[in-house]
């Protein structure tokens, strides 16, 4: 059984053919997807997609850091009123992203160090956006630093040194289509790091892996994931897919 730890399911890119879609992932079995929120404006399609899926779909709650504006503590007020409502699986996805505004960086701060504390109260995991920062994340994890603070370093693509920076924060590190891309760099040193390390994700809609690069990804093309790496740490592709799931139930608890 594969796991995708960090899927849009709830994403327009979906509207016309959701069904077939979620059909093509069970076919290859996948048979758990874990739903990063975005903002206040995807709730109610994230809702909605839970009941139609409810032994599948496992969803998180969460700011995005290119959600983070003038209204972001409307945004967190909404955030922690869902966690008072409901169960969520983890705080996500949440973090820093200098790619698209650098001028949000302070609120940008505040909103990742107050969602790692939400963390820790309902003693969840946290699943990190990490864009263009990994300096500014590293900052504020060094704060939050303890026993407590675990998750997920969605989409990893940092060097060596990074990787193991943030298993030491007790981080995962969240592998998906970038892997299979000729330049993603991530593949040359990723066989040192021990598969307990890691977790399978697609990000889709975006980041489709090779062959499909550039055009919409979807969770069925974590096959292709698994595929590379069981190329890159030579082993099989069950063995792949079984350690990568229990080190999804080890994060989510589930």
């Amino acid at each position: 059984m594969l796991t995708d730890t960090h899927t849009h399911l709830y994403s327009d890119a979906f509207a016309e053919d959701r069904p077939q879609m979620m059909q093509r992932a069970f076919d290859v079995g996948i048979k758990r997807f874990f739903i990063p929120a975005i903002d206040s404006g995807y709730t109610e399609a994230m809702y909605a997609l839970e009941k139609e899926y409810p032994e599948n779909v496992f969803l998180m709650m969460g700011l995005h850091p290119t959600s983070v504006k003038e209204n972001f503590e409307e945004e967190l007020a909404h955030v922690e009123a869902q966690f008072q409502k409901r169960n969520f699986f983890a705080v996500g996805e949440i973090g820093i992203d200098l790619y698209w505004d650098k001028s949000t960086l302070g609120i940008q701060q505040i909103a990742f160090k107050r969602q790692i504390q939400l963390a820790k109260k309902y003693k969840l995991p946290i699943v990190i956006h990490c864009r263009d920062a990994f300096d500014e994340i590293f900052e504020v994890l060094e704060t939050e630093k303890s026993d407590d603070l675990f998750g997920i370093f969605h989409c990893f693509t940092g060097t060596f040194e990074q990787a193991e920076r943030a298993i030491l924060f007790n981080m995962k590190l969240g592998i998906g289509g970038v892997v299979t891309f000729k330049n993603g760099k991530i593949d040359t040193f990723l066989n040192q790091i021990p598969l307990k390390h890691i977790v399978l994700e697609t990000d889709s809609p975006y980041l489709a892996p090779a062959p499909f690069r550039g055009k919409r990804n979807e969770s069925s093309y974590l096959a292709l994931v698994c595929k590379k790496l069981s190329e890159i740490y030579n082993v099989s592709e069950e063995e792949i897919a079984k350690i990568t799931t229990e080190n999804s139930k080890a994060v989510f608890k589930i």
